[in-house]
């Protein structure tokens, strides 16, 4: 029989290594920002947010300790995916939160029923029909200064930043898409 585990020396090294190159430089998300898009959220107990390309982990740990509710970072680059989970323990909310090392176009976010990101708008366009596709009707989806193309958003909002503003765009996944497959 063969042994299939891996010994920790290689799980580091395996967790280190990086999926691709960012498409983005990170940039954290100020404070006011996180909270502004969690309250147009319009959160519920029963929702699960997932953040494309979280960064430091800073929006799904204040979904966590804000509202309680699960949340999932999804994080190409390795180093912030560590930072984001010692940033979730040191909030003590590691059991409501995870973070995976993986590439948010191949990742399944159809458990999520809220979506953020703060990517670019070419991004946020490549990424529209996945999201379409894969989440249910009603979902929402939160964009921190880029919108999605032609998409016209649901709500609009700007959020004073020093002299100037973040705006923070919203939209849900409507009914009338495309067919899902039925479960069995």
């Amino acid at each position: 029989m063969t042994n299939h585990s891996f010994s920790s020396a290689q799980r580091a090294v395996r967790k280190s290594r990086r999926l691709r190159n960012p498409d983005v430089i990170y940039y954290p998300t100020p404070p006011e920002t996180v909270a502004e898009m969690l309250r147009m959220a319009r959160i519920k107990k029963s929702d699960v947010l997932y953040d494309l390309g979280s960064g430091d982990g800073r929006i799904p740990i204040a979904a966590a300790e804000q509202y309680g509710i699960r949340a999932v970072g999804i994080e190409i680059d390795p180093k912030l995916v560590t930072e984001a989970e010692e940033n979730a323990r040191q909030a003590n909310v590691s059991g409501l939160v995870r973070f995976r090392n993986q590439d948010m176009f191949r990742v399944d976010v159809s458990e999520a029923t809220i979506v953020t990101l703060y990517l670019s708008e070419k991004l946020n366009v490549l990424l529209r029909p996945k999201l379409l596709h894969e989440l249910r009707p009603g979902s929402r989806i939160l964009s921190h200064d880029f919108r999605m193309g032609d998409w016209k958003p649901v709500q609009t909002v700007r959020v004073p930043w020093g002299k100037l503003y973040r705006t923070i765009y919203l939209w849900t996944v409507p009914a009338h898409r495309h067919l899902r497959k039925k479960s069995t």
